[in-house]
């Protein structure tokens, strides 16, 4: 797996290298702005690239904009980004922009190594990876007049662990249920979420999407 990691902060993107390394995980290039990190994916054709939210000179929105840029040049690239805190907008607008190879997680879970490796692996392999912090603010601010409404509480939950990436096994373990009533709950979302069997749309990605989608519609 060769990765390119967009980070300002030095120790950390001095930390996050050593980590990926000792993990004989091949880090091509290590920068500390966006246009650095555009100049290396296109230099290094990397699998995977680690982009921080927020990067000079502004520190706003840099690292999205990039990661949105990066992904228009190379569509196969998985992204996976970093933020020091939940932003929707922000999460909302990368998702957007494509569906599957991403993950969006706070930096706090770079501590927790078995779950950030856990989710870099799970991004590189072409599913998504949503920072739990993420997607429980995001469900909180759930409008309910929108087709998640829908949802019974039980779905709901379901749909909430598939916006974080997990597979149907990992979300029986989590809920103490059957694999089968996982597979269950998942219909009935599709249902009632109007995403009918289709060959040319992954509905369990565009379940998260929708979900994405309106989660950012909030109350004011």
């Amino acid at each position: 797996m060769r990765i390119v990691i967009a980070e300002d902060d030095s120790l950390l993107r001095v930390g996050l290298t050593l980590l990926l390394r000792a993990e004989s995980l091949d880090v091509v290039a290590a920068v500390g702005n966006a246009d650095d990190f555009l100049a290396a994916v296109s230099d290094h054709a990397p699998d995977v690239a680690i982009v921080d939210v927020r990067m000079p000179p502004t520190h706003t929105d840099e690292g999205i904009v990039a990661a949105v840029e990066a992904r228009r040049r190379r569509p196969e690239l998985a992204v996976l980004v970093l933020s020091a805190y939940v932003e929707q907008a922000f999460a909302t607008e990368l998702f957007i922009h494509g569906g599957t190879r991403l993950g969006y997680l706070l930096k706090d879970r770079v501590g927790q190594v078995e779950e950030f490796l856990d989710a870099l692996h799970r991004v590189a392999a072409g599913g998504t990876a949503i920072d739990p912090e993420v997607v429980a603010q995001m469900l909180v601010h759930t409008r309910p007049d929108t087709c998640l409404g829908r949802l019974s509480a039980r779905e709901r939950e379901v749909l909430t662990l598939m916006a974080e990436g997990l597979g149907n096994g990992a979300i029986a373990e989590r809920l103490v249920v059957t694999d089968g009533a996982v597979h269950k709950h998942i219909r009935s979302i599709f249902a009632k979420l109007d995403l009918p069997p289709t060959d040319r749309t992954d509905r369990r990605v565009a379940a998260v999407l929708h979900y994405l989608k309106n989660a950012n519609n909030l109350d004011h």
